[in-house]
């Protein structure tokens, strides 16, 4: 209360200076206080007023705003991102997410297998129950996990699918003439898939051309197949493993085909070079060469789907 007299008092006091001698100005000298304090009681109490308008006032714009938030939400609804969706984790491994991180652990726990025909040939001559039991173990091994068998189980690879068992031996007749089975076989492949529009552009051309040009068949089909197995980007190289789709599933249906591959690598460096495949395959490197290169650029710039 002291601090509005002190404001009326000197509103009076700049009054009087303004015109203090202008003639036509009357100010009163009966003032009455105490209409001073009930105007200032007025005052008072339109302050008051005022701000229990004020507090109604932000309420609902706090209102409106949770309104126009929570529309906005089921329009642009929240999408929380798995930081797993762009991981790729390896045969025996799957994709943990703590938090915004992803990292790639051993699989806890296969399925148990009890049909026989999941039962897959390991490269050391054991019989497991399924690939996914493979994996798992060589990833366990290869993180030195303590539920790891045998550590030298980190390089265990499969052989063939089926149970392992005794193959005959590849004699020298059927080494020979494996090139131009395999050749027909590459052949016969590419052209089911096409029939089921399972390649793409570039190769259901190749097929057609090798359907059309006895002197392309072979060397179209081959080199489909050598890129098709090269890896993703391509080094223009197909390791051991990378030959495992086609190994795998014909070892136990043809006994020739692990040995026969074993000798497309002349250098024994654990890759198969295209000049290796040919001549492997029996047909001219040089337009093995200059195929493939029109496959590989696209490659390079197209992303896989």
């Amino acid at each position: 209360m002291k601090w509005s007299l002190l404001q009326i008092f000197g509103l009076l006091a700049l009054v009087c200076l303004a015109y203090g001698d202008d003639p036509d100005v009357d100010i009163p000298d009966d003032l009455n206080f105490d209409d001073l304090e009930e105007l200032e009681d007025d005052e008072a109490l339109l302050r008051e007023v005022e701000e229990k308008h004020m507090e109604v006032d932000i309420d609902r714009e706090n209102e409106i705003a949770r309104d126009v938030a929570m529309a906005f939400n089921k329009i642009n609804p929240r999408v929380e991102v798995d930081p797993c969706t762009k991981v790729h984790c390896g045969a025996g491994r799957v994709c943990q997410a703590d938090g915004n991180k992803a990292s790639c652990v051993c699989i806890p726990d296969c399925p148990v297998e009890a049909d026989p025909r999941r039962r897959v040939c390991t490269n050391i001559n054991e019989t497991w129950s399924s690939d996914c039991e493979v994996y798992r173990q060589r990833c366990l091994c290869d993180t030195k996990d303590p539920t790891c068998k045998n550590q030298k189980l980190k390089h265990i690879h499969i052989d063939y699918y089926g149970e392992c068992k005794q193959l005959p031996e590849c004699t020298e007749d059927e080494m020979n003439d494996f090139p131009r089975r395999m050749r027909d076989w590459l052949f016969n492949v590419m052209r089911d898939l096409a029939e089921r529009s399972e390649l793409s552009d570039y190769y259901m051309q190749m097929e057609l051309e090798a359907e059309t040009n006895m002197t392309k068949r072979w060397a179209n089909a081959a080199v489909w197949k050598w890129c098709d197995l090269d890896g993703n980007p391509p080094d223009r190289s197909v390791s051991r493993h990378e030959l495992f789709p086609i190994r795998a599933p014909l070892v136990s249906l043809e006994h020739c085909i692990a040995p026969f591959l074993e000798s497309c690598d002349k250098d024994d460096n654990h890759r198969i070079t295209l000049k290796e495949w040919g001549n492997c395959l029996e047909l001219d490197e040089d337009e093995m060469l200059e195929r493939c290169d029109d496959i590989i650029k696209p490659s390079t710039t197209t992303p896989h789907p």
